[in-house]
């Protein structure tokens, strides 16, 4: 696809007046998910509770900054096929609070970490705190590490 195609069909921000509601102009992205903070997991039992959440079907976890998320895909029982609230006048306060400023109507996001299955997590995990579940079929003289030593006792 030619450069010039491309930015006619990828609508930017600046492509609309000031005053305009993006929201006229999406097909409410924001209505499709919902993302919760989490703490950030510092042991092997928090990255096995995040394990969880990403052995159920459209979830996910990501990283902004220093904030750990889990977003689940799922659409608001009341969007309507036009991409309209049908609760709009009654939203909840979330939604009322919620503006385009910051929101996906470029759909441009992209995190440093970003897990969509528990196998990602589990590297990840293998990564900070060496193999959980040693490979059965692997033999000790291919491993590339050694276990790590006991402490030297204090006298």
């Amino acid at each position: 696809m030619s450069q010039a195609a491309l930015s006619t069909t990828i609508r930017r921000r600046r492509d609309f007046p000031k005053d305009a509601n993006l929201c006229e102009h999406c097909s409410a992205k924001c209505c499709h998910y919902f993302a919760l903070a989490i703490d950030e997991p510092v042991t092997r039992r928090d990255f096995d509770f995040i394990r969880w959440y990403l052995l159920h079907e459209h979830a996910t976890v990501f990283v902004e900054g220093e904030t750990w998320y889990l977003l689940v895909y799922t659409t608001c029982k009341h969007l309507q096929q036009d991409h309209r609230c049908g609760i709009y006048e009654t939203r909840p306060q979330i939604c009322r609070d919620y503006t385009t400023d910051e929101c996906e109507f470029e759909d441009d996001w992209c995190y440093e970490k970003y897990f969509e299955t528990p196998e990602q997590l589990d590297e990840y995990a293998d990564a900070l705190f060496g193999r959980q579940f040693p490979d059965p079929n692997t033999k000790k003289h291919d491993r590339l590490r050694s276990r790590r030593p006991t402490a030297l006792p204090i006298a």
